[in-house]
């Protein structure tokens, strides 16, 4: 499997534009997620990693930040679901985060990638992750659901 390079043309969006691609990688933000007590009560670093699937044209010419997405309103926003309620599940998280993302109408499809390098295997290993894709076709329940 390849992958496209931030920024690459690929996938179509409704029309048959291109979609481009916004990523923001290695958001750390400390939350209290998981289903162990000990992991609401201490809590632990998340790393989230998106990837935003949008034609970015109008705001190439216009060279406006109004006409794309703010990644620095986008990086608030996310933090403040890792560090805010807890769940048990990644999966959970990711469905919240994916939703953060899809909230911006111009986004059509956002990849979320949420690692937990602290998660409480007593095995030494280098991390664990969950990666979901949602569009906006499928993005129904911002836990994860559909």
């Amino acid at each position: 499997m390849t992958s496209s390079p931030p920024g690459a043309m690929t996938g179509s969006l409704p029309g048959g534009a291109s979609a481009d691609r916004i990523a923001l990688t290695g958001l750390r933000v400390r939350g209290h997620h998981g289903v162990f007590d000990f992991e609401r009560a201490e809590g632990q670093d998340f790393v989230v990693d998106v990837e935003l699937e949008l034609d970015t044209r109008t705001a190439a010419a216009s060279d406006l930040l109004a006409d794309t997405v703010h990644y620095g309103e986008l990086a608030e926003a996310l933090a403040a679901v890792v560090a805010g309620e807890p769940v048990n599940l990644l999966e959970t998280l990711a469905g919240r985060l994916a939703a953060v993302c899809l909230a911006d109408s111009r986004v059509a499809a956002a990849t979320v990638t949420v690692h937990k390098p602290q998660a409480p295997i007593p095995l030494q290993f280098a991390d664990v992750a969950v990666t979901i894709r949602r569009d906006r076709a499928s993005a129904v329940d911002p836990d994860g659901g559909r």
